[in-house]
């Protein structure tokens, strides 16, 4: 028998531990069925439970949670709409989450796949400072898909990339909106 602080008590009888127990308003828990003798322990069971919970509630904190967004591309897709969907990829990929890239293909436009290629490379060269490609185009049916994941990066770099991505007063974008020209 084990006593509450950790030291041995010694071997006794079920009947003796159990008297213990009760008399420093403990519980008696075996923790070593297969020893011989079995070892059992005096603790309050409902605290230690309790512990546990909160150490099992602790490491699901630590833990993160690998999060795909998707962005859908045509061949045919203009260059405006092309600025757009970049800067959505851009914004995944700055908040930590992997972005799967789908080139979409329709009728005779599985012929050339080479212009989904140059879209889906051009793309990735473009959002390298953000994110790195972790699978490469490939042509699967009539989709091509790419993967990237986002740059590790350390606390203060993505510290002063979240302040650069926050919205001003008059609701313009900081970095996202710093690639398009603004007319007058």
């Amino acid at each position: 028998m084990v006593a509450p602080d950790g030291s041995q008590v010694g071997v006794l009888k079920v009947e003796e531990a159990q008297y213990l127990a009760n008399q420093l308003g403990l519980d008696l828990v075996e923790v070593a069925p297969e020893a011989k003798p079995p070892v059992c322990r005096m603790m309050d069971y409902g605290k230690y439970k309790y512990e546990l919970s909160v150490r099992q509630r602790e490491a699901r904190k630590k833990q993160t949670r690998t999060v795909v967004k998707e962005v859908k591309f045509r061949p045919k897709t203009d260059d405006n709409d092309y600025d757009w969907k970049k800067r959505r990829v851009i914004e995944f990929l700055g908040e930590g989450d992997k972005v799967k890239i789908t080139m979409m293909f329709r009728g005779r436009e599985l012929s050339h796949p080479e212009l989904g290629a140059r879209i889906l490379q051009r793309l990735a060269t473009e959002v390298g400072e953000w994110g790195t490609v972790e699978q490469n185009a490939r042509l699967e049916g009539r989709n091509m898909t790419m993967q990237l994941a986002p740059v590790k990066r350390s606390r203060k770099e993505s510290a002063e990339g979240h302040a650069e991505n926050r919205t001003d007063g008059d609701g313009a974008a900081g970095a996202v909106a710093a690639d398009v020209p603004i007319e007058e």
